[in-house]
């Protein structure tokens, strides 16, 4: 673990402060704001959050990409993607194409649409890259992700988004794919509607140019922190397109060409 942040609080208290942002539903300030954080410092954070979750019965199903976008790096001054975990008890399934979801359980919830991996064969060795992803890939899924921060008003530094789970609210799958993992998934395109209306379009090259390569950068990344991507894991590769606020009532129904629609309603 890095040594303790200049000017703040220690790991553990950061840590124990956006768990209760995220319990109470009560934003915080930007950590940024009062204490000198580095990456390495934000990661620790978001590590211990997850210690505390654990310990509470919480389930790591995989993780998420943020900041795949190079127009979204530029804003916050950094040259690569983060990464946070996916934690099962936000994990919305769907019945029947639709999920309904609780609104009140989040902060200032963003709605995205991308693309899943169904991790099939380990990814443990440096130096993963985009064909090893799609060799170890047993299903791709179209996936609206729900982005949420703890953080007032999105005030978000990369380490203020990277501490707080990158920026995790939830997430729901569409069905896995097999056959997608022969598509081009660079040209693959996306739409996402917002109340019956067309909202948002994208592609894949969106997610760092090819949404394999996002999830090769995570592999690694892990690997250098001493983690691996396992059989079974599930990894949001990054959003297609600009997210959208929600707000109670709100319809989302993600196309992408392909799988069968899908749809979450903020109840």
């Amino acid at each position: 673990m890095p040594e303790q942040p200049v000017g703040g609080e220690d790991i553990d208290a950061i840590a124990r402060r956006l768990d209760n942002a995220w319990e109470q539903r009560q934003p915080l300030a930007p950590l940024s704001a009062s204490m000198a954080l580095t990456p390495e410092h934000a990661y620790a954070i978001q590590s211990r959050w997850t210690d505390l979750r654990l310990a509470r019965g919480e389930r790591v199903i995989g993780r998420k990409i943020g900041l795949t976008s190079r127009a979204i790096q530029q804003q916050l001054g950094v040259n690569e993607p983060d990464y946070g975990s996916l934690w099962a008890s936000r994990y919305f399934p769907l019945a029947g194409g639709r999920v309904d979801v609780p609104a009140d359980l989040f902060v200032q919830a963003r709605v995205e649409g991308e693309l899943a991996f169904l991790i099939g064969r380990p990814l443990r060795e440096p130096g993963v890259t985009l064909h090893d992803v799609l060799a170890a890939t047993d299903a791709i899924a179209a996936a609206i992700e729900i982005v949420d921060s703890r953080i007032a008003d999105w005030r978000i530094t990369l380490v203020d988004t990277v501490a707080d789970n990158a920026s995790y609210g939830g997430f729901t799958l569409g069905p896995w794919s097999r056959a997608l993992r022969s598509v081009d998934l660079r040209t693959i395109g996306m739409l996402l509607h917002h109340n019956g209306e067309p909202a948002v379009q994208g592609i894949g090259a969106a997610a760092l140019g090819h949404p394999a390569r996002a999830v090769a950068w995570l592999a690694n990344k892990l690997i250098a922190f001493g983690i691996n991507l396992e059989p079974g894991d599930i990894v949001l590769s990054g959003s297609l397109g600009p997210a959208i606020p929600m707000r109670t009532g709100d319809l989302f129904t993600l196309e992408i060409h392909g799988p069968p629609p899908l749809s979450m309603r903020f109840v």
